[in-house]
């Protein structure tokens, strides 16, 4: 940086020197004044010396040419004029006065006691000639007043009067010229000063001009420029030691500190820009920046943890959608499995039910036969035989019903294994899995309704097999005894009757174990579509955790 005076020295420099000038100016003022002053005195004092000095001699210059007229005419009035001027004007001793009043030099006081003197001396011979002329003696009295003596008194009185006057002259002239040698040097003082008071104003004003206000100027367009972002703007002022100097300095400073904050920000937003978060702040921002730097700081730990969380949390998620798809899967085969059973067991049980409707359709038609059996004994032969052969029907259709209890069973068993195993799985999925603890839940009652329904009619079945045996042995019974079959054909009506009434109870223990069965199958399906729709979601799911996974690893993250 280059060296240069500061502006405000040198303004200081220039108003001060014009301020000195001005003083010197006023003092030069006030004492042209005073000099002045004494100018017009000393005018006036030459001019009173010299009226006076003229009084003085134009006194005794009169008094010689009165008594000179009266001497030669001998008018009264000449004589008069005389004594006047001696007694009552008295021009010569006034003007003495006035000019020791002024102020005379011992010099010229002597010149005038010597005139005084030869004046005095003359007295005599101007009385004697007055005295002659009143006489009538006139020739007398002008040898008297034009005598070698008064003429030589009179000659010398002159040259003290033309001495004295130069002295006199020569001396409040100098004063004079003197005095106005001193206003002429004042003035010229004067004029110098305005002039150097002027020059330096103007230098002042050109200097503030060209080293203060168009810098300034150029400083406010700069700022201007700064204040609307633009920071490439060209600024040609140079920086110096000087203040504006100072100023442009800072203001390049500035500048630079300026694009240098904004290009690591745009390095450091362009780098987040391209999933780069393995950066740190490098650079020291200063005074009202550094909040900034804070904040890029902890956007930036911020951004870390969030995506180090987010990538952990997507791996997570991805682990336990893989799992929830497996589960899912499985339980929708295990529904669909469950689903086929259901449908089979429904059949078996229409099945049944239909077999029951026949066996007590044949149960009323063997009660109304035991009715008619006092009747139609002669018949009882074929008729029995055909009974033994329905009972034998009954029998074995009643060891089928055993076998299919068994499947329902086994049906019940494994549907309650399958609502265990989806209550456990739908545990483990937490809040994602209430639904399918919901459905398990229901058909695990819908199982254990099956298993009493099952029990039941198994106890049926039971019965219904011993009853059978039972008929069996009656029927044979009958067959051999048929000779007593009179005597036991009401014993025979009354079981008959109670065949026919457990006959009706099995049919309706079917038909509500057939609208279970329905209603189970319809709780089937409805698991079966609600697992297909979670395998849908689990797989969707996974697809959008690896998605994510995918997205978060695009992010290059800080090792720590």
């Amino acid at each position: 940086m280059k060296k240069a005076m500061n502006q405000s020295v040198l303004t200081f420099i220039l108003n001060g020197v014009s301020i000195l000038s001005m003083v010197f100016m006023a003092v030069s003022l006030s004492i042209y004044g005073k000099v002045n002053r004494d100018l017009n005195a000393a005018n006036k004092e030459r001019y009173e010396l010299t009226y006076n000095a003229n009084r003085f001699m134009n006194g005794s210059s009169y008094l010689t040419n009165e008594v000179r007229a009266f001497s030669a005419t001998g008018k009264q009035e000449h004589y008069d004029n005389y004594w006047n001027e001696i007694n009552t004007l008295k021009n010569r001793d006034l003007g003495i006065e006035a000019m020791q009043e002024i102020g005379i030099t011992q010099e010229e006081q002597k010149m005038i006691e010597e005139m005084s003197a030869i004046s005095n001396s003359l007295v005599p011979l101007e009385e004697q000639a007055m005295e002659k002329a009143q006489q009538g003696n006139g020739a007398e009295a002008v040898n008297y007043v034009y005598g070698d003596a008064y003429n030589q008194s009179i000659g010398e009185i002159t040259a003290l009067k033309n001495q004295f006057l130069e002295t006199l002259d020569n001396r409040t002239l100098s004063r004079v010229e003197r005095l106005q040698n001193e206003t002429g040097i004042l003035r010229i003082a004067m004029i110098v000063a305005v002039s150097l008071v002027g020059i330096l104003q103007l230098i002042n004003m050109i200097y503030t001009k060209r080293k203060i206000l168009r810098p300034v100027i150029a400083v406010k367009n700069q700022m201007g420029k700064i204040a609307d972002g633009n920071l490439s703007s060209e600024f040609s002022l140079e920086s110096d030691t000087s203040e504006m100097g100072m100023l442009v300095s800072s203001i390049h400073e500035t500048k630079r500190e300026l694009k240098k904050y904004i290009n690591d920000i745009d390095q450091k937003l362009a780098e987040m820009a391209k999933g780069n978060m393995d950066l740190s702040i490098d650079i020291d921002y200063r005074g009202e920046f550094l909040p900034i730097q804070n904040a890029l700081s902890q956007i930036l730990d911020a951004l870390n943890q969030a995506l180090f969380q987010i990538n952990q949390t997507a791996g997570q998620v991805t682990q336990q959608s893989e799992r929830m798809t497996s589960a899912a899967q499985v339980l929708s085969n295990g529904v669909v499995s469950q689903a086929s059973a259901v449908e089979e067991l429904s059949a078996s049980i229409k099945d049944i039910s239909f077999q029951l409707d026949t066996t007590s359709e044949d149960a009323n038609i063997a009660k109304d036969a035991s009715a008619d059996a006092m009747k139609h004994l002669q018949l009882s032969s074929g008729k029995m035989t055909e009974l033994t052969s329905a009972i034998m029907d009954i029998s074995e259709s009643s060891n089928k019903i055993g076998g299919i209890i068994k499947t329902i069973e086994d049906i019940s068993f494994q549907t309650n294994i399958l609502a265990l195993n989806a209550s456990v799985e739908a545990a483990r999925a937490g809040e994602a899995g209430k639904g399918f603890a919901v459905v398990a839940g229901e058909v695990q009652n819908l199982a254990n309704k099956s298993a009493v329904s099952a029990q039941d009619i198994t106890d049926l079945i039971e019965k219904s097999i011993k009853q059978v045996e039972y008929g069996t042995a009656l029927s044979k019974d009958t067959t051999e005894a048929l000779t007593a079959l009179v005597g036991s054909a009401q014993v025979a009506t009354e079981k008959i009757e109670k065949i026919a009434d457990s006959a009706m109870q099995q049919s309706h223990s079917l038909q509500q174990l057939k609208l279970g069965m329905e209603q189970i199958s319809d709780v089937v399906q409805t698991n079966a579509a609600t697992a297909q729709e979670s395998v849908a979601s689990a797989q969707e799911l996974n697809r959008q955790a690896e998605e994510l996974k995918v997205a978060v690893h695009r992010f290059r993250l800080r090792r720590s």
